[in-house]
């Protein structure tokens, strides 16, 4: 199991706006959107390969990991051998408020939930954390 880290903007998820509140205010129906474009954007063939996973959004992480934007839990391909089967599928968590916390524009929510969903489906595809750092999309 993996799970995504906080973005490298050096955001600590705490930031607010003037406000009080988060900088960006988006409704929970318009970040699902944005998650299913940021999924039509993935290649055709890597969808195919994709095996018993969902993807899902959440307001919030669990309480421990307030930061967190996503989060894959489950077998990733490369770790599935013959005994693999009869599970519950994979999990991708885009997580709402936390990705609003760090966006200054709606623009940036797009890129973010962008790099999170690529982030998380790689950990599906076996590549961990380091590896998707210098690959520029930690």
């Amino acid at each position: 199991m993996e799970t995504g880290d906080p973005p490298p903007k050096g955001g600590t998820g705490e930031r607010r706006g003037q406000n009080g509140l988060v900088p960006v205010e988006m409704n929970r129906d318009r970040f699902e959107e944005l998650v299913g474009e940021a999924l039509d954007e993935v290649p055709e063939q890597l969808l195919r390969l994709m095996d018993n996973v969902v993807v899902l959004v959440e307001d919030e992480p669990a309480d421990d990991q307030p930061d967190l934007l996503g989060l894959y839990e489950g077998y990733a391909l490369t770790n599935r051998g013959w005994d693999y089967g009869g599970v519950l599928p994979d999990r991708i968590t885009i997580y709402r408020n936390p990705t609003l916390r760090i966006c200054d524009t709606e623009d940036e929510v797009v890129d973010e939930v962008a790099t999170t969903v690529v982030h998380e489906i790689a950990h599906h595809f076996g590549i961990d954390d380091d590896r998707l750092h210098a690959l520029g999309w930690g």
